[in-house]
């Protein structure tokens, strides 16, 4: 089994999805306890591990599909050429590669805090749930959401754990719920929610290509069961949503007391949410006229989901000090 066949496999380049918001809770993490996120210091080398993680996390979900989807993905014609309905991966190294990943899942996680260690069953079951769910009801898109949406959450604890502990998640302060200060909130509450909203909005317009192979075999895509322009209605709601979202993490920055602040978050929230609908509306029309224009529309679609994560991440590089 080649090196290239495993990136292949796993499908390396989707980790551009998850990674830019992984460093962007790693950001926010290190902005809410006064460190320099680009000073060189021990506590920035968790950076490293962070990103192993990270990495593993993504492996083990993408393994993990190919596995539990391989019959569907044999009667597939799109599909049928992957690796293990073709026969140039056999179950075991697939399942080896699992492992794998989720070595350096675990592993990672138990250098970074015993917090981080704990949870990291969360993601795991998200993973082999997701493969199940999509046979089951079209909230599957909404699921995959949520998987993404752990990329940001598991960076900020795996930072703020170690000042926390418990705390970075369930609050801190004495007294009931009410009474305790939950650090995460709003900022990284909405982030999460956003990207949930923002990676939905792609597998549902994802699954465009897979409308009557979806309907022949009973797989519960939103687009096989409301067809095409609900589709479209509900992508333009899911772009809204995380607009939303994340503009109201961005307004924080000016009603909080704090010394800092990110001038650029908000205005390049509204560019990739317009970048976005253009997509997902003109040119979704025009991609059931011809298999050529759904390859271009998807093409699109990637690189435009995908460079929204790294355009919001660039407007963190930049950090404006104010004087209060």
């Amino acid at each position: 089994m080649k090196g290239k066949d495993v990136l292949d496999f796993v499908k390396v380049e989707h980790t551009l999805f998850s990674l830019p918001f992984v460093l962007i809770g790693f950001i926010l993490a290190r902005k809410e306890f006064e460190e320099d996120v680009f000073q060189l210091s021990p506590s920035n080398l968790d950076l490293i591990w962070i990103i192993i993680a990270a990495i593993g996390a993504r492996g083990l979900a993408m393994a993990l599909n190919r596995i539990i989807d391989k019959d569907i993905d044999a009667l597939n014609p799109r599909t049928a050429s992957r690796h293990l309905p073709s026969g140039r991966m056999n179950d075991l190294e697939a399942w080896s590669l699992s492992l794998v990943f989720l070595a350096a899942l675990l592993g990672a996680s138990w250098r970074l805090n015993m917090v981080a260690l704990q949870m990291a069953w969360l993601p795991v079951v998200a993973f082999i749930v997701y493969p199940y769910m999509k046979r089951i009801s079209w909230i599957c898109h909404f699921w995959i959401g949520l998987c993404l949406a752990m990329a940001p959450a598991g960076a900020w604890v795996a930072v703020s754990a170690d000042t926390l502990g418990w705390g970075s998640i369930m609050g801190v302060g004495g007294g009931n719920w009410t009474n305790r200060d939950f650090e995460w909130f709003p900022e990284l509450l909405f982030i999460s929610i956003g990207v949930a909203l923002w990676i939905t909005a792609f597998d549902v317009n994802y699954a465009r290509m897979d409308v009557e192979v979806d309907r022949n075999q009973g797989i519960r895509s939103f687009p096989a069961k409301f067809g095409l322009k609900s589709t479209m209605i509900l992508s333009i709601a899911l772009t809204i949503g995380w607009l939303f979202c994340f503009l109201t993490a961005g307004l924080g920055q000016f009603t909080d007391n704090r010394d800092y602040r990110f001038p650029y978050w908000i205005p390049c929230v509204i560019l990739m949410c317009v970048v976005n609908l253009y997509v997902m509306t003109f040119l979704a029309a025009k991609s059931d006229s011809s298999e050529m224009e759904m390859e271009r529309f998807q093409k699109i679609l990637f690189n435009a989901s995908m460079l929204t994560g790294w355009v919001l991440l660039a407007s963190l590089s930049f950090t404006e000090a104010t004087i209060r």
